[in-house]
């Protein structure tokens, strides 16, 4: 469905359509209308095939396994404001390519609102702020929130993978590029290998001063030899502790500089809490139409208010560390 040009942009919120929606009743979305409730909403939850009975909401977060874009367009032609889990590269993509539809509607989409893409984002615009420019940004991420996220991270695995260099996408295979990463306890240190993620695409769009951008997953050796076959097992219902690295360097008075940070938690509970807290920063209706991508600047000032969603979201304990040595 397209929006009609001659129709007046729908704000998303009017009095007779104030609830929240979450699709999906997994792990993620379960987390997502946990902090919903305890903020003293109810919200409706439904799954995926009765999807459109939340088109009457004022906001709707999409926590449910696959594809993404479709649904999202149809919230968006109809006045709805979208806040999604998803974190395959096509999908994300995809949602990004629906700025126009969401301006016209007088909408918001939030892409990818989870651990990486998502919690990244934040985490990028948080640590940028101990330099003068950052030209460069390094990201991995261990573990999975559930089911059907490891079944995606699988999948990302093969195929190929993006990467910004000096001003040029590259594309490389899936599976190579092998790098020892540490992150926080009780984690440690991990192999990471490029992997199918729209990460770069969304950093290089709210860092444009970027020159190198990599985003890695841990992997074993099983994990690189299968990734093009169906999965030898059925994923856990839930994962141990993963982990988030973010890696930026640039210049500081001068100087090269460089910043560590991270987190280390159950990954559906970190991605329940950014897609809840930026779902409540949308539905308050400071947020202008269009796609709003975590951690991105707004010079107009009516993006996602980057700082206090990463307090928001370390409310519900997780813990920022900070990597410290010479």
């Amino acid at each position: 469905m397209k929006p009609d040009p001659d129709a007046e942009p729908f704000s998303g919120v009017s009095p007779s359509s104030t609830d929240i929606g979450v699709i999906g009743s997994g792990l993620v979305g379960t987390r997502v209308s946990a902090i919903l409730a305890s903020k003293g909403l109810r919200p409706r939850i439904v799954n995926h095939v009765h999807a459109t009975e939340l088109l009457d909401c004022s906001t709707v977060v999409m926590a449910q396994g696959g594809r993404h874009a479709a649904l999202a367009g149809t919230f968006l032609s109809h006045g709805v404001n979208v806040v999604s889990c998803a974190d395959g590269m096509a999908d994300v993509l995809a949602l990004v390519d629906l700025q126009e539809r969401a301006v016209a509607n007088g909408v918001v989409l939030v892409p990818g609102a989870a651990t990486m893409p998502g919690l990244s984002g934040l985490l990028v615009a948080h640590a940028a702020r101990a330099f003068d420019t950052v030209d460069e940004a390094h990201l991995a991420v261990h573990g999975t929130g559930g089911p059907a996220c490891a079944r995606s991270h699988h999948e990302a695995l093969s195929g190929s993978s993006i990467g910004w260099h000096d001003g040029e996408w590259l594309q490389r295979p899936a599976g190579s590029g092998r790098e020892l990463c540490w992150f926080p306890d009780p984690v440690g240190p991990r192999d990471c290998y490029r992997f199918g993620t729209a990460e770069p695409g969304l950093l290089q769009r709210i860092t444009p001063s970027l020159q190198r951008i990599t985003a890695r997953v841990s992997a074993t050796r099983r994990d690189r030899m299968t990734a093009r076959l169906p999965m030898m097992s059925p994923p856990h219902a839930e994962g141990g502790v993963g982990g988030l690295r973010v890696e930026l360097r640039g210049s500081r008075q001068g100087r090269r500089h460089v910043e560590v940070v991270g987190i280390a938690d159950r990954l559906a509970t970190v991605a329940g809490a950014v897609a809840a807290e930026a779902a409540l920063a949308v539905r308050t209706g400071a947020v202008g139409p269009g796609v709003r991508v975590l951690g991105e600047v707004d010079p107009d000032g009516r993006g996602l208010p980057n700082a206090d969603l990463l307090d928001a979201v370390l409310s519900h304990g997780i813990s920022l560390h900070r990597y410290v040595g010479n």
